[in-house]
């Protein structure tokens, strides 16, 4: 199974892309402890431990690649891929994920992104 979100952000890709691969501006962004770096093959852990991968694909402002899975995942269950696109648009950026990989037991993560990710993104850089 897969699925897609966007959503805008008033904020520009350079700046949204950096704050996704900094530990501190991604756990401040999301409220979630997040260990992150801006390095292919790097692991990295988000939102307390729950969510957990590695950084597969960097172009830099532009294109995020991540093996990903969290604690809710079966013990059998293989990564699923997250893949997030930064496009200009206006006065920001359109914000894309693409989520594959998954299985019939995973549509929650779809509302997930929205909740844990793009309410609390655009709280950040366009309200901070």
């Amino acid at each position: 199974m897969e699925f897609t979100v966007e959503t805008h952000i008033k904020a520009a890709p350079e700046r949204i892309y950096n704050a996704w691969l900094d530990s501190d501006e991604h756990s401040d962004m999301t409220g979630g402890d997040a260990l992150i770096t801006d390095e292919i093959d790097d692991k990295f852990s988000a939102w307390d431990g729950y969510i957990w991968g590695t950084n597969l694909e960097l172009k830099p402002y532009k294109y995020i690649k991540q093996s990903w899975r969290t604690v809710d995942f079966d013990d059998d269950q293989d990564f699923s891929t997250l893949e997030v696109f930064f496009e200009p648009e206006n006065d920001g950026t359109k914000v894309r994920i693409k989520h594959s990989g998954l299985t019939y037991k995973d549509e929650q993560y779809k509302k997930g992104w929205f909740d844990n990710y793009f309410i609390p993104m655009k709280a950040y850089f366009e309200e901070g």
